[in-house]
């Protein structure tokens, strides 16, 4: 009965993390000056897609912004 109860804690944590793991996430960044500036990761969908439309604003430049899905 302990194999079972222990087999069944296994098997829900597997599909507990695969399920969480359908979210997608992305590495964003933006060129300065030459260099990559990291954003960080992002998974809200709409905000990369505001990012990648409207650029990211630091002081009073706006900067065009490549996000990568991993």
């Amino acid at each position: 009965m302990k194999t079972i109860k222990i087999g069944v804690f296994f098997a829900s944590a597997i599909a507990l993390m695969s399920l969480n793991s359908c979210k997608k996430c992305h590495d964003c960044h933006y060129d300065k000056d030459g260099q990559e500036i990291e954003i960080g990761e992002i998974c809200d969908e709409d905000q990369i897609n505001d990012y990648e439309k409207n650029g990211y604003k630091v002081d009073t430049m706006t900067y065009v912004v490549h996000c990568h899905e991993h």
